[in-house]
């Protein structure tokens, strides 16, 4: 495994890995779940009002887009899908966004997390079977039930995590706690004036693997928390003046 990530062959890919690609110079990566013939299942902040009014970080950081082949030549296999928000599928050319195929690894040592220059490449916690892998992650799609989409709070890695483990932290569920959220994060700013060996360390005991207030939380249950998070946020909305 290298430094800083682990690229790999298509045919290399099996159905449950957790894959990514950088995105925009390596700013930022795209987390998704491969399930098999070419098809990956990810979460997406897609395009739309929430892009176009939000931050700077907000409009370069878009997690996926509708197609490979470009504004004029769209792809054949992803082009009439209805929804580009939330978890989707895509064809893996899609997901890649021509980009290089990385592989994200589970149940690494403390020493090969240690040797890592930067977060949401690899976890100390281990994978599930890779059929409950797939599992969670169609249930998911088939329901759309991971709530909207948040770059620190509720991020493409924290979805594709979450399908490889079950692991949230904490009776309130809280996600956002993963690898590339730490990276940009304002405690990831501070950090970066550490040394290279501190930074690490608190890296280390952000991870899910490493928590010991992180609980498996059957996706059923999720979803239905998530819910009862949205219809409360909902009527909230419609109560305001």
């Amino acid at each position: 495994m290298g430094l800083f990530s682990k690229k790999i062959s298509r045919d290399d890919l099996k159905p449950g890995d957790h894959v990514y690609a950088w995105r925009n110079a390596y700013i930022y990566s795209h987390h998704g779940i491969y399930i098999g013939d070419g098809e990956v299942i990810h979460f997406t902040r897609g395009d739309g009002p929430s892009i176009r009014e939000g931050s700077v970080l907000d409009k370069i950081i878009v997690s996926s887009v509708t197609n490979h082949g470009g504004r004029y030549n769209p792809c054949p296999n992803c082009e009439k899908r209805s929804n580009t928000r939330g978890v989707i599928s895509s064809c893996l050319d899609c997901f890649l966004s021509r980009g290089d195929l990385h592989l994200f690894k589970y149940n690494v040592s403390l020493a090969t997390f240690m040797t890592k220059l930067r977060g949401g490449t690899c976890t100390i916690a281990p994978s599930d079977p890779s059929d409950e892998v797939i599992s969670r992650a169609k249930f998911l799609l088939l329901r759309n039930g991971f709530g909207e989409y948040h770059l620190f709070k509720n991020n493409c890695e924290d979805f594709a995590v979450y399908c490889k483990t079950s692991l949230v932290v904490g009776k309130s569920y809280v996600l956002g706690r993963n690898g590339q959220a730490n990276t940009v994060g304002a405690a990831a700013c501070v950090a970066r004036m550490l040394t290279p060996v501190i930074r690490n360390v608190i890296r280390l005991f952000s991870d899910i693997g490493m928590r010991k207030d992180a609980i498996k939380v059957p996706v059923e249950s999720l979803v239905a928390w998530r819910n009862k998070v949205d219809t409360f946020v909902t009527r909230q909305k419609r109560l305001q003046p």
